[in-house]
């Protein structure tokens, strides 16, 4: 009973800091709301000049000439009629382009270019570590609070490896249109992705390392589990988030709606955007989590999935040395998850790798790393001994 009480006071106090710390951080940064403002009727008909149109929807310069590719001012005096357009066709560009603007605009650049910068910083710290072999279980956790703070609590909730596929698609269903600097973000974590295995989400996504966070204090002095784990087949958990991603998908680009936004987690970093739904979600997530390893990656998240696909061409990743290997199954009991046995058993599938790390430091026999390469296949005694 004492360490079930300890453990849930550790899990209060987390959560507590990341929403206490995250409300003062957003004020701190301040200014930004981050979401798009949806681009009104437009008034408009074919006897208007651009700049009568401008006028009376009260549209930037910007907007009107990203939206009619004017290259010069004066062309801001010619009428809707110079420009072969319908007037659908018209209020469609100026709509489109009020959606990008407008996108743009809720940006915080300065917040966003240090954080691509730390993130590159601290993936490559982590890369050198994991290397090195020196994630253990005395500084894992005190990596992932270190990126909880920065990534989340410090630097918000946008951007997250999440968002380059969610809002993309979330902007496309409603205005047909994409964000050029987003596809850049998702292009730059895919590439992280395949440098070495998943390590945005292992290390550098803020929900992500929240939840690996939570997952390791559910622990008592010994080192067992207060409260049992649970391994879920992968079969059952990317069955799930396929179909998920797959509805999501279907009715943002349908019909314009974003099922995600209500129970965004990443929302946590911001708490006041979070919602009586959200906060309901977040509270049967992280409670979740102590028991499970990384629900919201594993069922729900949408770059889980593909970053999932795409870590099948990782450079760096976990590998088995089989001359070395003794099958004691060491490496499978620490795994969080059960990538660790299809992993060294070389199924077929195998399910995410957040390269923690758990099974290099629990190998006796120093047969597991984190290097390039394609992995190995088994001996027939190995696969005799690990059955």
């Amino acid at each position: 009973m004492k360490d079930k009480i300890n453990l849930g006071i550790r899990f209060f106090l987390i959560i507590l800091i990341v929403v206490v710390g995250s409300i003062i951080s957003v004020r701190l940064w301040s200014g930004k709301s981050e979401k798009i403002d949806k681009p009104a009727e437009i008034v408009i008909n074919e006897n208007m000049t651009i700049s009568e149109i401008g006028k009376a929807n009260n549209l930037e310069n910007i907007v009107l000439k990203n939206a009619f590719g004017l290259k010069a001012k004066e062309e801001m005096q010619k009428k809707l009629s110079d420009f072969d357009l319908s007037i659908e066709q018209a209020a469609s560009k100026i709509q489109k382009s009020m959606a990008l603007q407008s996108e743009d605009a809720s940006k915080n650049w300065v917040k966003i270019v240090i954080k691509f910068g730390l993130w590159f910083a601290f993936l490559i710290f982590m890369f050198i570590m994991m290397k090195k072999k020196k994630v253990n279980t005395a500084n894992r956790s005190w990596f992932y609070f270190i990126a909880v703070m920065i990534f989340g609590v410090i630097l918000s909730a946008d951007p997250s490896p999440m968002g380059t596929i969610k809002d993309n698609f979330a902007l496309f269903g409603a205005y047909h249109v994409l964000f050029p600097p987003r596809l850049v973000a998702l292009a730059l974590m895919l590439l992280m992705v395949i440098l070495a295995n998943k390590f945005i989400c292992s290390w550098g996504c803020q929900l992500g390392t929240l939840q690996d966070l939570i997952f390791r204090i559910n622990k008592s002095k010994d080192g067992k589990p207060v409260v049992a784990k649970i391994k879920i087949p992968f079969v059952i958990t990317n069955t799930i988030r396929i179909i998920f991603f797959l509805v999501f998908a279907v009715i943002a680009l349908v019909w314009a709606f974003d099922i995600i936004e209500p129970v965004d987690l990443f929302r946590i970093f911001k708490p006041s955007v979070l919602g009586i739904i959200g906060i309901i979600f977040a509270a049967i997530v992280f409670s979740l989590s102590l028991v499970v390893y990384r629900p919201w990656c594993h069922f729900f998240c949408p770059f889980g999935l593909i970053g999932w696909i795409a870590e099948k061409i990782s450079i760096t990743k976990i590998k088995v040395d089989y001359e070395k290997c003794i099958a004691c199954g060491s490496c499978i009991k620490s795994c969080p998850s059960t990538v660790m046995e299809a992993i060294i058993k070389r199924k077929k599938t195998i399910p995410d790798c957040f390269s923690c790390a758990s099974c290099i430091e629990s190998c006796p026999v120093n047969a597991i790393s984190f290097s390039s390469g394609k992995r190995d296949k088994p001996t027939k005694e190995i696969m005799e001994k690990l059955k």
